[in-house]
């Protein structure tokens, strides 16, 4: 692949060219392959395109400021690629890009899935502290903390394997990436807007999400005119991520 522009996002495709298109958007600190399992189920009726955070996964260093400014590069990558209509499910911030472009570009999304995510994720204040920390200590810190906000400790124990590779997909991405990221996060709030969210909406949550959890998702689905809400418990070992993640 060659490389990326600083207006488009790192992308890849999976499952039949003539399927419809469903994009997959990653949480803070991972990368595509956080939806591999996921993946073969729906390239059987989907073509699934994921894409990486602006340095995550290798994808270039060129950071983006603003849950807006990652949606614009995503439809900017979308124009390139001549995807007009498309499904949407996205996690954490990528659940916040979902919400950006349902409130800009309703038309071209079908259906829009939000796993995990917030009309205000937390405060500014602990993202910025976030900052902070990676600025002063690398992403070691954020690192090692990655298992207990991502996962329950019934699952940590259970899949070990999987913990380290998730711990390494945020050793991996680019510190100012992240920081920028947070910086995202932290000025991201669309609790007044949820009203003009015109888009067939699923809200999916783990039962035992204590950060992006059955509250926050509640407050999506009672604002969202034509949303749903699913409720998922925890599975111990079918599936490579608990339901705490952001």
């Amino acid at each position: 692949m060659s490389e990326t522009p600083p207006n488009t996002l790192q992308y890849r495709f999976d499952g039949p060219e003539d399927a419809p298109v469903l994009i997959l958007g990653p949480s803070l600190g991972t990368t595509w392959h956080m939806w591999d399992r996921q993946v073969p189920e729906l390239s059987r009726r989907w073509r699934v395109l994921r894409f990486d955070l602006p340095g995550h996964g290798g994808a270039p260093a060129h950071p983006a400021g603003s849950v807006a400014e990652l949606a614009d590069r995503l439809a900017a990558t979308l124009d390139e690629l001549g995807v007009q209509r498309f499904g949407y499910a996205g996690c954490s911030i990528g659940g916040a890009v979902g919400i950006d472009l349902a409130l800009r570009i309703p038309h071209r999304i079908a259906s829009l899935a939000l796993v995990a995510a917030s009309p205000r994720f937390g405060t500014a204040d602990e993202f910025r502290q976030r900052g902070v920390i990676v600025r002063t200590n690398g992403l070691d810190p954020m690192a090692r903390a990655a298992p207990e906000s991502w996962f329950t400790p019934g699952f940590a124990a259970a899949q070990p394997a999987i913990v380290e590779w998730a711990v390494q997909m945020v050793r991996t991405t680019d510190p100012g990436c992240y920081i920028a990221a947070c910086e995202a996060l932290a000025a991201f709030d669309v609790r007044a807007d949820l009203g003009r969210v015109g888009v067939p909406t699923l809200v999916l949550v783990g039962s035992d999400d204590q950060l992006t959890g059955p509250a926050e998702a509640r407050t999506l689905v009672a604002g969202i005119p034509d949303a749903r809400l699913a409720l998922v418990p925890e599975r111990r070992t079918s599936r490579p991520w608990s339901s705490r993640r952001r």
